[in-house]
């Protein structure tokens, strides 16, 4: 209107909506942080209700060092039926100074390598990061399948008795006539960082949590992602030395049985696939709908 002070401009002015503020810089930066960190866990609760649950921190209930003895039993039978039954005679190529180095390794690389190699890639490989993630927890999962419905007591328990040892099948080796294969308690005997007799980690640890290897199954993970993602030759080729150094160091602590290992080279496979499965299912709900045009 004439002499108003207030025109169309202003009126097309008055209808311009605003954006929404978004988020924080550092709240975006942080989130996804926060909720790969929630994710873990809730693997981790799980990972605890299975261990204690069906493992050795319920060593009087419902039998389980029966179950894992025999279990170990069964294990054995079998190498010896295919020629595999090797691991007292690998434990003797070593000395008491490699089983300190390989107890320390035991605890401490199946960690360390695993959670390093996960944060480098939400930091350096985001576009990869799903799959490799999925593929880990996947693993982690399908192991716990496997201790809860296989319970084994490993090479060095086999003739462990109590009171020296309380998840030990000395007493049930006895019973059943089972000969002393020779094989050496490493952890107990010679010990390293930490002992899974102590009281603050027999509540959670699970001492029949054997077959199959989730110390092979996290390692090939890892050689997996370097071999990926690596850039130099030579780091590639390190990376699959891992698993084998890994396959050595369980052998000769008398942790785990070899057929063991194949356990965890099939859970890492089986990992891969459904991870590769669920992107397939993602891509496809978040592709657009195709439109179908016709002649009328």
């Amino acid at each position: 209107m004439p002499g108003s002070g207030w025109g169309p401009d202003d009126l097309e002015l008055s209808f311009v909506s605003v954006p929404a503020e978004s988020p924080p810089r550092k709240l975006r930066t942080v989130l996804p942080w926060l909720r790969e960190i929630a994710l873990i866990g809730i693997v981790y609760v799980v990972y605890s209700l299975v261990r204690n649950q069906f493992g050795s921190a319920d060593v009087g209930v419902d039998d389980v060092p029966r179950h894992a003895f025999n279990n170990a039993i069964r294990i054995i039978d079998f190498e010896k039926a295919i020629g595999l039954f090797h691991e007292a005679a690998i434990q003797s190529w070593f000395s008491v100074g490699w089983y300190k180095v390989f107890n320390v390794f035991y605890g401490t690389a199946h960690f360390a390598f695993t959670l390093v190699l996960l944060g480098w890639l939400f930091v350096r490989r985001r576009e990869s990061f799903a799959r490799y993630r999925t593929t880990l927890i996947a693993t982690t999962i399908l192991a716990l399948i496997g201790f809860a419905l296989f319970p084994l007591m490993p090479p060095r328990l086999l003739n462990a008795s109590p009171p020296e040892h309380p998840y030990g099948g000395g007493a049930l080796a006895i019973q059943q006539g089972v000969p002393n294969y020779g094989f050496i308690d490493t952890l107990r005997d010679v010990g390293g960082i930490w002992s899974f007799d102590s009281k603050g980690l027999d509540s959670v640890s699970n001492q029949y949590a054997a077959m199959p290897s989730l110390h092979i199954g996290w390692s090939l993970w890892c050689a997996l992602v370097i071999w990926r993602f690596a850039r130099h030759r030579t780091i590639r080729w390190l990376g699959n030395l891992y698993p084998f150094l890994t396959l050595t160091v369980i052998v000769a602590t008398a942790n785990h049985y070899i057929i063991d290992a194949a356990g965890g080279v099939a859970i890492v496979v089986a990992g891969y696939l459904i991870a590769s499965g669920f992107d397939r299912i993602c891509d496809r709900r978040a592709r657009p709908p195709a439109v179908v045009t016709g002649i009328v």
